[in-house]
Protein backbone atom coordinates (compact mmCIF):
# COMPACT_ATOMS: atom_id res chain seq x y z
CA UNK A 1 0.00 0.00 0.00
CA UNK A 2 1.47 3.45 -1.09
CA UNK A 3 0.23 6.50 1.30
CA UNK A 4 1.86 9.94 1.49
CA UNK A 5 2.97 9.50 4.82
CA UNK A 6 5.24 6.82 3.84
CA UNK A 7 8.69 8.40 4.78
CA UNK A 8 10.75 6.74 2.34
CA UNK A 9 15.04 7.38 2.71
CA UNK A 10 18.08 6.77 0.32
CA UNK A 11 20.34 4.27 0.84
CA UNK A 12 23.24 6.86 2.13
CA UNK A 13 20.69 8.16 4.85
CA UNK A 14 19.74 4.22 5.71
CA UNK A 15 23.63 3.90 6.15
CA UNK A 16 24.57 6.96 8.51
CA UNK A 17 21.28 5.94 10.81
CA UNK A 18 22.83 1.75 10.79
CA UNK A 19 26.21 2.95 12.17
CA UNK A 20 24.58 5.26 14.88
CA UNK A 21 22.79 2.58 15.90
CA UNK A 22 25.24 -0.46 15.74
CA UNK A 23 28.35 1.13 16.82
CA UNK A 24 29.58 2.27 13.33
CA UNK A 25 28.86 -0.85 11.62
CA UNK A 26 26.72 -0.29 8.28
CA UNK A 27 25.08 -2.04 5.85
CA UNK A 28 26.34 -5.26 3.80
CA UNK A 29 27.09 -4.15 0.27
CA UNK A 30 24.95 -4.23 -3.22
CA UNK A 31 21.44 -3.61 -3.83
CA UNK A 32 20.42 -6.64 -0.99
CA UNK A 33 21.12 -4.82 1.88
CA UNK A 34 17.95 -2.65 1.81
CA UNK A 35 14.86 -4.15 0.69
CA UNK A 36 11.33 -2.29 1.72
CA UNK A 37 8.82 -3.69 3.09
CA UNK A 38 5.33 -2.47 1.21
CA UNK A 39 2.82 -4.16 3.54
CA UNK A 40 2.12 -1.19 5.97
CA UNK A 41 0.04 1.18 5.83
CA UNK A 42 1.71 4.46 7.36
CA UNK A 43 5.51 3.96 8.27
CA UNK A 44 8.40 3.46 6.19
CA UNK A 45 9.92 -0.45 7.11
CA UNK A 46 13.44 -1.74 5.72
CA UNK A 47 14.56 -4.91 5.97
CA UNK A 48 17.89 -4.03 6.33
CA UNK A 49 21.44 -6.49 6.14
CA UNK A 50 24.59 -5.19 7.52
CA UNK A 51 27.94 -5.49 7.00
CA UNK A 52 28.45 -8.61 9.39
CA UNK A 53 25.63 -10.56 7.89
CA UNK A 54 23.03 -9.93 10.35
CA UNK A 55 19.35 -8.63 9.23
CA UNK A 56 17.71 -6.25 11.68
CA UNK A 57 14.30 -4.23 10.26
CA UNK A 58 14.64 -0.33 10.42
CA UNK A 59 11.23 1.33 11.00
CA UNK A 60 10.96 4.98 9.97
CA UNK A 61 8.03 7.63 11.28
CA UNK A 62 6.45 10.23 8.90
CA UNK A 63 8.23 13.74 8.80
CA UNK A 64 6.68 15.77 11.09
CA UNK A 65 5.58 18.42 8.60
CA UNK A 66 3.02 15.18 7.35
CA UNK A 67 -0.40 16.12 7.73
CA UNK A 68 -1.66 13.07 10.54
CA UNK A 69 -4.80 12.76 12.55
CA UNK A 70 -4.77 13.50 16.27
CA UNK A 71 -4.54 10.18 17.46
CA UNK A 72 -1.29 9.71 15.27
CA UNK A 73 0.58 11.88 17.46
CA UNK A 74 4.10 10.76 18.42
CA UNK A 75 3.12 7.21 17.52
CA UNK A 76 6.75 5.96 17.25
CA UNK A 77 7.60 6.99 20.83
CA UNK A 78 4.50 5.13 22.03
CA UNK A 79 5.38 2.32 19.44
CA UNK A 80 8.95 1.64 21.33
CA UNK A 81 7.39 2.34 25.11
CA UNK A 82 4.99 -0.53 24.63
CA UNK A 83 7.12 -2.95 22.90
CA UNK A 84 9.55 -2.54 25.86
CA UNK A 85 6.87 -2.55 27.93
CA UNK A 86 5.04 -6.34 27.16
CA UNK A 87 8.82 -7.61 26.77
CA UNK A 88 8.75 -7.94 30.18
CA UNK A 89 6.20 -10.76 29.85
CA UNK A 90 7.50 -13.86 27.64
CA UNK A 91 4.83 -15.26 26.67
CA UNK A 92 4.46 -12.54 24.33
CA UNK A 93 6.35 -13.02 21.56
CA UNK A 94 7.62 -9.12 20.55
CA UNK A 95 10.68 -8.34 19.11
CA UNK A 96 13.42 -6.41 20.76
CA UNK A 97 13.81 -2.76 20.15
CA UNK A 98 17.84 -2.48 19.58
CA UNK A 99 17.80 1.60 19.09
CA UNK A 100 15.61 4.38 18.93
CA UNK A 101 16.60 7.65 17.55
CA UNK A 102 14.27 10.82 17.96
CA UNK A 103 17.01 13.24 17.48
CA UNK A 104 15.41 14.48 13.94
CA UNK A 105 19.69 15.34 12.64
CA UNK A 106 20.08 12.25 10.99
CA UNK A 107 16.50 11.51 9.64
CA UNK A 108 13.86 14.03 9.72
CA UNK A 109 11.58 11.67 11.79
CA UNK A 110 12.04 9.16 14.69
CA UNK A 111 13.08 5.65 13.57
CA UNK A 112 13.73 2.61 14.95
CA UNK A 113 15.95 -0.76 14.37
CA UNK A 114 13.96 -4.21 15.68
CA UNK A 115 14.92 -7.73 15.92
CA UNK A 116 13.38 -9.09 12.90
CA UNK A 117 11.61 -12.16 13.44
CA UNK A 118 11.87 -15.70 12.51
CA UNK A 119 8.25 -16.31 10.68
CA UNK A 120 6.13 -15.28 7.60
CA UNK A 121 3.69 -13.04 7.59
CA UNK A 122 0.32 -15.02 8.87
CA UNK A 123 -1.89 -12.47 6.25
CA UNK A 124 0.31 -13.84 3.13
CA UNK A 125 0.21 -17.73 4.74
CA UNK A 126 -2.93 -18.35 6.52
CA UNK A 127 -5.45 -19.25 3.83
CA UNK A 128 -2.84 -22.14 3.07
CA UNK A 129 -2.41 -23.82 6.50
CA UNK A 130 -4.78 -26.69 7.22
CA UNK A 131 -7.62 -25.86 9.29
CA UNK A 132 -7.00 -27.12 12.45
CA UNK A 133 -3.81 -25.17 12.32
CA UNK A 134 -5.67 -22.13 11.54
CA UNK A 135 -7.69 -22.87 14.53
CA UNK A 136 -4.63 -23.16 16.63
CA UNK A 137 -2.87 -20.16 15.55
CA UNK A 138 -6.29 -18.49 16.37
CA UNK A 139 -6.55 -19.65 19.47
CA UNK A 140 -2.75 -18.45 20.34
CA UNK A 141 -3.17 -15.12 18.98
CA UNK A 142 -6.25 -14.48 21.67
CA UNK A 143 -3.94 -15.90 24.53
CA UNK A 144 -1.22 -13.48 23.64
CA UNK A 145 -3.74 -10.32 22.99
CA UNK A 146 -5.57 -11.41 26.52
CA UNK A 147 -1.34 -11.16 28.33
CA UNK A 148 -0.69 -7.59 26.75
CA UNK A 149 -4.40 -6.84 28.40
CA UNK A 150 -2.46 -7.57 31.52
CA UNK A 151 -0.39 -4.39 31.63
CA UNK A 152 -2.45 -1.82 33.60
CA UNK A 153 -2.92 1.43 32.86
CA UNK A 154 -3.03 4.98 35.09
CA UNK A 155 -5.60 6.91 32.50
CA UNK A 156 -7.37 6.41 29.63
CA UNK A 157 -6.77 7.40 25.85
CA UNK A 158 -3.83 7.61 24.14
CA UNK A 159 0.34 7.93 25.22
CA UNK A 160 0.80 10.22 22.74
CA UNK A 161 -1.60 12.58 22.61
CA UNK A 162 -2.45 13.82 26.46
CA UNK A 163 -5.28 16.02 25.06
CA UNK A 164 -7.13 12.02 24.45
CA UNK A 165 -7.09 11.11 27.68
CA UNK A 166 -9.31 10.95 30.74
CA UNK A 167 -10.02 9.76 33.62
CA UNK A 168 -13.24 8.11 32.99
CA UNK A 169 -13.07 5.27 29.80
CA UNK A 170 -16.79 6.52 29.26
CA UNK A 171 -14.96 10.62 29.07
CA UNK A 172 -11.75 9.28 26.73
CA UNK A 173 -13.95 7.22 24.24
CA UNK A 174 -16.33 10.44 23.73
CA UNK A 175 -13.21 12.34 23.25
CA UNK A 176 -11.56 10.22 20.95
CA UNK A 177 -14.32 9.90 18.73
CA UNK A 178 -14.93 13.44 18.86
CA UNK A 179 -11.29 13.83 17.54
CA UNK A 180 -11.60 11.29 14.70
CA UNK A 181 -14.89 13.53 13.62
CA UNK A 182 -12.64 16.93 13.78
CA UNK A 183 -10.12 15.20 11.81
CA UNK A 184 -12.87 14.44 9.22
CA UNK A 185 -14.24 17.98 9.40
CA UNK A 186 -10.72 19.52 8.78
CA UNK A 187 -11.40 17.82 5.37
CA UNK A 188 -15.01 18.49 4.17
CA UNK A 189 -15.63 14.33 4.64
CA UNK A 190 -18.82 13.38 3.71
CA UNK A 191 -20.26 10.51 5.69
CA UNK A 192 -23.55 8.56 4.32
CA UNK A 193 -24.84 9.64 7.84
CA UNK A 194 -24.47 13.37 8.88
CA UNK A 195 -22.10 14.13 11.72
CA UNK A 196 -25.01 14.93 14.55
CA UNK A 197 -26.37 11.21 13.61
CA UNK A 198 -23.18 9.77 14.69
CA UNK A 199 -22.82 11.65 17.63
CA UNK A 200 -26.45 10.56 18.76
CA UNK A 201 -25.30 7.02 18.04
CA UNK A 202 -22.08 7.27 20.40
CA UNK A 203 -24.27 9.08 23.05
CA UNK A 204 -27.33 7.07 22.96
CA UNK A 205 -25.14 3.84 23.82
CA UNK A 206 -22.55 5.77 26.26
CA UNK A 207 -24.08 4.65 29.36
CA UNK A 208 -22.12 0.97 28.53
CA UNK A 209 -19.03 2.69 28.64
CA UNK A 210 -19.08 3.51 32.40
CA UNK A 211 -19.05 0.04 33.56
CA UNK A 212 -15.16 -0.16 32.80
CA UNK A 213 -13.13 1.50 35.24
CA UNK A 214 -9.22 -0.14 35.07
CA UNK A 215 -7.79 1.02 32.00
CA UNK A 216 -5.50 -1.47 30.34
CA UNK A 217 -2.86 -1.96 27.44
CA UNK A 218 -4.50 -2.29 24.02
CA UNK A 219 -2.80 -3.05 20.71
CA UNK A 220 -6.17 -2.06 18.67
CA UNK A 221 -3.89 -3.13 15.75
CA UNK A 222 -3.41 -6.81 16.23
CA UNK A 223 -4.64 -7.45 12.67
CA UNK A 224 -3.39 -10.86 10.61
CA UNK A 225 -0.47 -8.60 8.99
CA UNK A 226 0.97 -7.88 12.09
CA UNK A 227 1.97 -11.42 13.30
CA UNK A 228 4.38 -13.72 12.09
CA UNK A 229 3.64 -17.62 12.24
CA UNK A 230 6.20 -20.40 12.42
CA UNK A 231 5.39 -24.29 12.81
CA UNK A 232 1.63 -23.65 13.89
CA UNK A 233 2.93 -21.14 16.34
CA UNK A 234 2.68 -17.28 16.74
CA UNK A 235 6.17 -15.97 16.40
CA UNK A 236 5.80 -12.65 16.82
CA UNK A 237 3.39 -9.89 17.11
CA UNK A 238 4.29 -6.02 16.04
CA UNK A 239 3.09 -2.81 15.56
CA UNK A 240 2.58 -1.06 18.45
CA UNK A 241 2.10 2.25 17.62
CA UNK A 242 -1.60 2.66 17.76
CA UNK A 243 -1.80 1.00 21.87
CA UNK A 244 -3.69 2.89 24.14
CA UNK A 245 -4.82 2.74 27.75
CA UNK A 246 -8.50 1.26 27.08
CA UNK A 247 -10.65 -2.20 27.59
CA UNK A 248 -10.19 -5.20 26.34
CA UNK A 249 -13.53 -5.38 24.05
CA UNK A 250 -11.55 -2.44 21.77
CA UNK A 251 -9.41 -5.23 20.51
CA UNK A 252 -9.35 -5.83 16.99
CA UNK A 253 -10.38 -10.20 17.88
CA UNK A 254 -13.54 -8.44 18.94
CA UNK A 255 -14.36 -6.79 15.29
CA UNK A 256 -16.60 -8.91 13.54
CA UNK A 257 -13.97 -8.44 10.81
CA UNK A 258 -12.55 -11.84 11.82
CA UNK A 259 -16.12 -13.38 11.42
CA UNK A 260 -19.43 -14.03 12.55
CA UNK A 261 -20.13 -15.42 15.85
CA UNK A 262 -17.57 -16.75 18.37
CA UNK A 263 -14.05 -17.35 16.73
CA UNK A 264 -11.43 -19.48 17.79
CA UNK A 265 -9.04 -15.91 19.03
CA UNK A 266 -12.11 -15.45 21.22
CA UNK A 267 -11.73 -18.90 22.26
CA UNK A 268 -8.18 -18.60 22.81
CA UNK A 269 -8.57 -15.28 24.52
CA UNK A 270 -11.38 -17.16 27.22
CA UNK A 271 -14.45 -14.37 25.96
CA UNK A 272 -17.32 -16.39 24.37
CA UNK A 273 -20.12 -14.82 25.92
CA UNK A 274 -21.12 -10.66 26.04
CA UNK A 275 -23.22 -9.02 27.66
CA UNK A 276 -25.59 -6.89 25.97
CA UNK A 277 -23.74 -3.92 27.53
CA UNK A 278 -20.56 -5.52 26.38
CA UNK A 279 -22.70 -6.09 22.77
CA UNK A 280 -23.19 -2.03 22.94
CA UNK A 281 -19.33 -1.05 23.55
CA UNK A 282 -18.36 -4.03 20.66
CA UNK A 283 -20.38 -1.79 18.11
CA UNK A 284 -19.38 1.61 19.23
CA UNK A 285 -15.61 0.51 19.03
CA UNK A 286 -16.25 -0.93 15.64
CA UNK A 287 -17.97 2.49 14.25
CA UNK A 288 -14.78 3.86 15.94
CA UNK A 289 -12.70 1.54 13.93
CA UNK A 290 -14.47 2.28 10.98
CA UNK A 291 -14.62 6.17 11.35
CA UNK A 292 -11.12 5.92 11.74
CA UNK A 293 -10.71 3.76 8.70
CA UNK A 294 -12.40 5.93 6.37
CA UNK A 295 -11.16 9.39 7.42
CA UNK A 296 -7.38 8.10 7.46
CA UNK A 297 -7.87 7.73 3.78
CA UNK A 298 -8.35 11.74 3.27
CA UNK A 299 -5.03 11.70 5.12
CA UNK A 300 -2.89 9.27 3.31
CA UNK A 301 -3.90 9.43 -0.40
CA UNK A 302 -4.07 5.53 -0.67
CA UNK A 303 -3.31 4.65 -4.43
CA UNK A 304 -6.77 1.98 -4.32
CA UNK A 305 -10.30 2.98 -3.29
CA UNK A 306 -10.37 -0.45 -1.34
CA UNK A 307 -10.13 0.48 2.48
CA UNK A 308 -13.09 3.91 1.17
CA UNK A 309 -15.08 1.50 0.14
CA UNK A 310 -14.83 -1.03 2.73
CA UNK A 311 -15.29 1.52 5.58
CA UNK A 312 -18.00 3.47 4.25
CA UNK A 313 -19.91 -0.07 4.09
CA UNK A 314 -18.69 -0.73 7.82
CA UNK A 315 -19.87 2.43 9.05
CA UNK A 316 -23.14 2.05 7.51
CA UNK A 317 -23.58 -1.66 9.06
CA UNK A 318 -22.15 -0.76 12.19
CA UNK A 319 -24.92 2.21 12.63
CA UNK A 320 -27.71 0.07 11.56
CA UNK A 321 -27.22 -2.31 14.71
CA UNK A 322 -26.59 1.22 16.94
CA UNK A 323 -29.53 3.21 15.62
CA UNK A 324 -31.82 -0.41 16.03
CA UNK A 325 -30.59 -1.25 19.50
Amino acid sequence: MESKTKNKKTRAQIEAMAQRAFAGLGLAPGEAAITELKDGWFNAAYDIRLANGRSVILKIAPPKTAEVMAYEKNLMATEVAAMRLVQQNPAIPVPEIYFFDNAHDLCDADYFFMEKINGDNLEHVKASLPEATQAAIDQHIGAIIREINTFPGTYFGYDGNPDLRAATWKEAFITIVEAVLADAARKNVQFDFGYEELRAAVHKHAPALAEITAPCLVHWDAWNPNFFVKDGRITGIIDFERALWAEPLMEAQFRPLNGPGITNSMRGYGKTSFTFAEEQRCHLYSLHLALVMHVECFYRNYDTDDIFNFSRQYIADTMAWLQAN
